[in-house]
Order: C-alpha cells, then structure tokens, then sequence
C-alpha cells in the first residue's frame, strides 16, 4: 500500500518504522534535520514541507495514496489535513486527535479512524482502577470489540467445569467467548472446544464487548 503520513514527530517516526517494511511510506515534515533523520533510519520517502499545503501533497503523489495519516501537533492542522485528503477522494483518512471537542469536526472533514490519546488513557485508567483482574490487550470501536485476559481464581465456582457448561450459565453473557487458555503451569496454550475443562489459575483469553467481558468475569470469579 501507499502510506502517506503528515508528521514526523515522535508518533510519525514510529508509524514509519512500523510500516516502511511492508509499505511505500512518504513522510511529510517542516523540519529538515527529521526527513533526514527519517530516510537514514527507515528508507522512507520524507519531503520537506507543510502536509496542509495543497501543492506539496500533490508533490507527495496524493493521488496514489491509499491511506492517509495526520499525526501532526495541533489538531487545527490535522483537521486541514482531512478536508484536503477528503478533496483528493483518499477514503482511508487517519487522524491523531489532541482535544475530543474536534471529534465532530474531524468526521465531517472525512475522517475515517480517530485517534484520542486522552479519550485512550482516561478509558484505560478507570477500567484499570475499576476492574483491575482483567487486562485488555485489545479494544476496537471504544470497547465494541475487546480480547482481554482474566485468571480464574482459585475460589471460582466454574473451576473444573467445561467451556460450554460455562456458556450457558444464566449470567454468562451471550456475545462473549472464551477464545483461548493458557496453562502456565504446563507453559501450554489450548484453543478450547465445548468439552474442554478450564482450571483455577488458567489464564482465559475473552473476546466481546467491554461490558460483556466485566459481566463474563464477575460470574467466573464467584464463589
């Protein structure tokens, strides 16, 4: 794919070194010394310019891009950005967001994936205070779609059951599953069947929805 990033800060430099095995990256930045820096590190196209400049995305080859990436400083930036990318018909517009009072702004400047460091942490830290036994590893959509771990207690009341006498427990939510367990004792992992027994101190791979996963846990965890 072609890749166009407008940015190569901290977070663009790492979306570069992440992509540019696999894909055609052109990296828009202001400052000459990071596209230097850029190219030696990682092969990647850099250009130096200012990525809301409609002439210097034509340079980039705007009409070849597959997906575009705003991940620039302030969000007044980025937001440009997505209007000109929107104008060039890229379909697949993905934007750093600072302040979540641009969201609306940012969608109805075309962007198609928003990115909010503080929507992120701020999620992350009360889901951690608040249920601290399940680690996310996963989150898709705001919780829409979520692989998270939980270790089945030892006082569990579903230890040395079976998956699908779990699954149809009266409180197991129906849209969550457990997708896979690891043993660490044996250092084993086992994609589950309906017949497969779980044990206490068996990590469980759960897959559904953020709710769905709180509501999955609590009934493993009960007495």
């Amino acid at each position: 794919m072609n890749i166009l990033i407008a940015g190569g800060g901290i977070v663009g430099r790492n979306i570069t070194k992440a992509l540019s095995k696999d894909h055609n990256v052109i990296v828009i930045e202001r400052d000459q010394a990071l596209c230097e820096k850029i190219y030696s590190k990682y092969g990647a196209v850099a250009i130096q310019g200012d990525a809301t400049n409609i002439n210097i995305l034509r340079e980039a080859g705007m009409d070849k891009v597959d997906i575009a990436l705003g991940v620039m400083s302030y969000d007044s930036e980025n937001l440009l950005f997505s209007l000109l990318c929107k104008n060039f018909g890229i379909k697949n517009i993905f934007v750093r967001m600072r302040d979540p009072e641009y969201r609306d702004a940012y969608e109805i400047a075309g962007a198609t994936n928003i990115g909010s460091a503080v929507d992120m942490l701020t999620k992350k830290f009360i889901l951690d205070i608040q249920n601290p036994e399940i680690r996310r590893v996963a989150s898709l959509r705001n919780g829409k779609a979520e692989v998270s771990i939980v270790t089945l207690p030892d006082h569990s009341g579903m230890k040395n059951k079976q998956i699908k006498d779990i699954a149809s427990h009266k409180d197991f939510p129906d849209d969550c599953v457990i997708a896979g367990i690891f043993n660490a004792e044996e250092d084993k992992f086992i994609v589950p069947r309906g017949n497969t027994n779980i044990e206490a101190k068996n990590q469980l791979f759960l897959v559904g929805t953020r709710d769905s996963v709180t509501k999955a846990y609590k009934v493993l965890s009960k007495k």
